[in-house]
């Protein structure tokens, strides 16, 4: 490795960036098992790390090389000093994100300050950047009509399968023993078949949305240091992996606690779906090289299974004869166990909540402000930096 002071400083940038990678992750992919007392901040942070280098190690080498190599025409401005100043951009702006406790976009965060440096030096790739932002709006569009189908005619059936309720205070459901030689997993006293059942299910998709982060948020920390040529790919997913977990067990606990507790009281069943559906898109994006925005993906698929439950209180026919419909983000809420669903049509909308019973709105528009807020720092930042400072010399 070349023991130039800005390559050595390019490498702790990068580290720091994925610090802060691990810092917005975590809480949208293990918020709502926190959040229900499933499991512990410390066992999220552990399934998060190991999950991600998982993702990561397979899949993100894909997005690293479209971040490094193809989102710009010409390699050599990726310099060591502008490696630093990409890096510092990308770090600072998802810092200010992890500070406010909301989980920013990583992808949006680092193509923008990416796409920034292209832009100032004239060799943006406009093709690449094209394709990657008509995905950034057609998988949103995906996510929120798959999650509306499911949401109406196969919500309950899923429910019935696999809903737990949040239990707050005392023990998490799951836990590890460590009084044997071999540490195992422990279950709460209280807790049924169905309730481990909806527990393993709730925890098994938080580590497929950690490997989905894997697959497309490594390139974030370690494409611009790639592009130069001085390390090779995997040291920095080593290195930008560690970064991460640190992140985890750190800074993490803040968006835990927004995306577990703060921002919204969504079932665990609702939770699943959404996490299925969104690492889903997040992984086959990743796998063809494109830079996936796994929160807002995520934030769609939750108002598609909204309205698709909604829109259970009506069916297409009355829709037709011009029926009013209340869509209502309360239509998540689970049934009670045992309890029969109703038909299309048959559910009474008097009993669906309004939004404001599950959604805390202060803390949503802290959210949606500051999701668009990061991203346009980091890039509008990096646009006049290597546009008009002198030291850059492009």
């Amino acid at each position: 490795m070349n023991a130039e002071p800005l390559l050595i400083v390019g490498i702790l940038t990068a580290i720091f960036v994925g610090y802060n990678i691990g810092g917005s992750t975590t809480g949208p992919a293990f918020g709502p098992a926190v959040g229900a007392n499933v499991i512990t901040k410390v066992m999220a942070a552990g399934l998060m790390s190991i999950f991600f280098f998982l993702g990561a190690y397979t899949i993100g080498p894909k997005v690293v090389m479209t971040l490094g190599e193809e989102l710009v025409t010409d390699t050599s401005i990726f310099t060591l000093r502008s490696n630093v100043a990409v890096l510092f951009f990308i770090g600072g702006a998802l810092f200010v994100g992890n500070y406010a406790g909301v989980p920013a976009s990583t992808s949006m965060t680092a193509v923008g300050a990416i796409a920034a440096l292209g832009f100032a030096t004239g060799e943006l790739n406009w093709n690449e950047l094209g394709e990657i932002a008509v995905w950034w709006i057609v998988a949103p569009i995906l996510g929120f009509w798959v999650a509306g189908v499911v949401g109406r005619y196969f919500y309950p059936q899923i429910n019935a399968w696999i809903a737990i309720e949040s239990k707050q205070g005392g023990r998490p459901m799951v836990s590890i023993d460590r009084s044997g030689v071999v540490p195992r997993l422990r279950f709460g006293a209280d807790a049924d078949r169905r309730e481990i059942t909806g527990a393993l299910v709730v925890v098994g998709i938080g580590c497929l949305m950690g490997f989905a982060s894997g697959t497309s948020n490594i390139a974030n920390a370690i494409a611009p240091i790639y592009g130069t040529g001085d390390v090779d790919m995997i040291p920095l997913i080593l290195i930008g992996s560690a970064a991460v977990a640190v992140g985890c067990f750190t800074i993490a606990r803040r968006t835990l606690d927004t995306l577990g507790n703060d921002i919204t009281n969504l079932p665990l069943t609702a939770a699943i779906v959404v996490a299925v559906i969104s690492s889903g898109i997040v992984i086959g994006l990743s796998s063809i090289g494109i830079p996936a925005s796994f929160v807002v993906i995520a934030t769609m698929s939750i108002v598609g299974l909204g309205w698709g439950r909604a829109t259970r209180t009506t069916t297409l026919s009355g829709v037709r004869a011009g029926e009013e419909t209340r869509v209502s983000v309360g239509a998540l809420t689970a049934e009670e166990e045992g309890e029969r669903s109703p038909e299309i049509g048959e559910e009474d909308v008097e009993d669906i909540p309004q939004a404001s019973d599950l959604f805390d709105p202060s803390t949503t528009a802290r959210v949606i402000l500051m999701q668009n807020v990061v991203p346009a720092i980091s890039t509008i930042g990096a646009y006049l930096t290597f546009r008009f400072v002198p030291i850059f010399g492009f």
